[in-house]
């Protein structure tokens, strides 16, 4: 049996199940997902954003923002994969290569505080957003950790994000689009999402 990650059975997962072994000790996806909804979003709620440089948005971050969000539900929340996973046609990072992959992209976040101009910003941001969505360094909840990582760290530099509301095969849809070279979704989903604040 694979699950939705193209994984056939692992360590994460409960025997002869594509369910992941969680605290909660739920063995149906469906409620799974409910309880993942639920609790992220209460851990979203009441996370308290500490005011940073844009050289503190690094991979050490992107753990500590998926552990505060998956606290509740894995053992491993915050901690980088050691499988290999793929979605679709799509493959994500080697495990083995994640780390020296991810430092070096979070080195370039520096340099979006230079955009001369908001096409710029948006080209930088669907750049580096369709590049780290390709780590997928954890085991679940990549998109929401990523989504929450972006607010937090377009706001320190001055603008806010309200993700317009798109459907999941939407996101999926830009994410394959940037994979295939091509990030117009990509760019227009954040063209809408930023703005000044």
């Amino acid at each position: 049996m694979r699950d939705k990650y193209g994984v056939a059975q692992d360590k994460y997962c409960y025997p002869a199940s594509d369910v992941l072994i969680n605290l909660l000790d739920i063995r149906e996806s469906d409620i799974l997902d409910q309880a993942e909804a639920e609790f992220t979003a209460e851990r979203y709620r009441t996370y308290d954003s500490p005011e940073q440089p844009l050289s503190k948005f690094s991979l050490e971050h992107l753990k500590h923002l998926h552990h505060h969000l998956f606290q509740d539900l894995y053992v491993w929340a915050g901690q980088i994969r050691d499988v290999d996973i793929s979605k679709g046609n799509t493959r994500f990072c080697t495990w083995t290569r994640i780390e020296p992959e991810a430092n070096k992209l979070f080195r370039t976040i520096p340099a979006i505080s230079n955009c001369q101009n908001n096409d710029e910003l948006i080209e930088k941001v669907a750049d580096l957003f369709c590049e780290l969505n390709l780590l997928h360094p954890f085991r679940e909840g990549n998109g929401r950790v990523l989504r929450f990582f972006f607010e937090e760290m377009l706001y320190s530099i001055g603008y806010k994000v309200s993700w317009p509301p798109i459907s999941q095969r939407e996101w999926i849809d830009a994410n394959i689009a940037g994979v295939n070279l091509n990030l117009d979704l990509l760019k227009r989903i954040f063209s809408q999402a930023i703005s000044e604040l």
